[in-house]
């Protein structure tokens, strides 16, 4: 981890969200992260990933995508209008922080969260440029996918079924360039020796090819 990493408590409006800005010299953009089903900013998961991308050169933001009220209704949890609301107001109050507006941004959403990620992509079109999902639900996004122009990966486990068969039929759905990765012998929340190593490998070389490139251009 970066010796100069700073982390601040920020609250997304308008709700007042809790979140963890993580800032790095000189980023190259930007990561928002939308945890699955049941979670919360605190994943240690997604925490494990936003560590790996501050390495790499990447901010990153993880909040909460409901209130405690909220999240104590199941239905809310898998709420993907809702939840992709909430990831749109993160990317506007991102872009309108002067620190942060001009690098550009990136998706990375797990289980639900991934489907949130994609709705809010096609939303903000203009905004997002480049999404990654792991373990994701793409397919509750299907009304949205055509609409995504967003380069996205989507990272499956080879023993997730049905999930990995749902990620092959959304991966071929998607409105813009789209890469689908197995990762041999990993279930839903890649647990086993490494799976998590090579998540965090291949959606850091994404971010990092689809986020620097436009940040080097746009100096």
């Amino acid at each position: 981890m970066p010796d100069t990493l700073t982390v601040t408590a920020v609250a997304i409006p308008p709700v007042g969200l809790p979140g963890e800005l993580r800032r790095v010299p000189r980023p190259a953009g930007i990561v928002i992260f939308a945890h699955g089903s049941g979670s919360s900013r605190l994943s240690p998961r997604n925490r494990q990933v936003a560590e790996a991308l501050a390495e790499v050169g990447l901010d990153t933001l993880l909040f909460d995508l409901l209130t405690g009220d909220e999240a104590a209704d199941r239905a809310n949890v898998f709420d993907i209008d809702l939840l992709a609301g909430r990831l749109v107001d993160a990317i506007d109050w991102v872009r309108a922080q002067p620190a942060l507006a001009a690098l550009p941004v990136g998706l990375f959403g797990a289980s639900t969260g991934a489907a949130a990620a994609l709705k809010a992509a096609a939303v903000r079109p203009e905004a997002v440029a480049a999404v990654v999902s792991r373990g994701g639900r793409p397919d509750l996004a299907a009304d949205a996918l055509d609409r995504v122009s967003a380069p996205t990966l989507l990272i499956v486990g080879s023993d997730d079924e049905p999930v990995l068969g749902w990620n092959r039929e959304a991966g071929r759905r998607l409105g813009g360039p789209a890469s689908l990765v197995v990762v041999p012998g990993a279930t839903h929340l890649f647990e086993e020796p490494g799976a998590m190593d090579q998540v965090i490998r291949i959606a850091g070389d994404w971010f990092a090819d689809h986020l620097g490139h436009l940040h080097r251009a746009s100096r």
